[in-house]
Formats: C-alpha cells, structure tokens, sequence
C-alpha cells in the first residue's frame, strides 16, 4: 500500500525558513509527479508547487515563485520544498501529494493527485 510520509514543518518568525521532505513507500514504481499543497482554516486546499520525477520539470503558484524551490529524487520516490523568506500569509497545513500514471490534470489541481500525505503544519510569526 502505497503511503507518503512528509515531515520538516515548524515554527518561525516572518524572512526565516523551512524545509519540507515527503517520502512515498510501499512501492516500487516511480511517481510520474509529486507536489505539495497548503491549507489554511476556512480557506481551500491550494497548490504550491509540483513537480515530474522524470526530467525534473517543476512548476510554482505564483505566491511561492521567487521564494519555493522543490527538487526531486526520482528514485527516491521523494520530494523536497525548501520555503525561503517565509511570510504569515503562509501558514497553513502543507500536504505532500504524488500520482502514479498518466496525468490527470494541471499539476497545482488537487484533482490530479491520487495519494496524499497526512500533512504538516507551518506556522510563521509576525
């Protein structure tokens, strides 16, 4: 059973920084692509950034541009987010998501991803 563990939330103050891992398990197959998402309360699940195991190609919401970087290990079946100058407005709980197969749909839809991690609450002080 295919699962996705995705960890390295926290607490910072507003310019700092944070990490996001998520790891799938409980399969051998690569992930076509992987991305993460954020929620904040009373506010609509929204992607981040994604990005495709093979060839690494990557795209971003246009709050995290400039600011996000996701990379990839294909093999790995992992993905991380590396969030610089954080911002209150980014807080939230962020999910790592991934799909197996063909593609679904745009890559910061939620619709087109299959398996989800449990999430991992960010929070940024003012």
């Amino acid at each position: 059973q295919v699962q996705l563990v995705d960890s390295g939330g926290g607490s910072v103050q507003a310019g700092g920084s944070l990490r996001l891992s998520c790891v799938a398990t409980g399969t051998l197959y690569r992930a076509s692509y992987m991305g993460w998402f954020r929620q904040a309360p009373g506010k609509e699940r929204q992607g981040v950034a994604a990005i495709y195991m093979t060839g690494g190609s990557s795209v971003y919401a246009d709050s995290a541009e400039g600011r996000f970087s996701i990379s990839a290990d294909g093999a790995k079946n992992a993905v991380t987010l590396r969030m610089n100058n954080l911002k209150p407005e980014d807080t939230a709980i962020y999910y790592c998501a991934a799909q197996w197969g063909p593609a679904l749909g745009e890559l910061l839809s939620p619709t087109s991803y299959s398996h989800w991690g449990q999430g991992t609450q960010v929070t940024v002080a003012s």
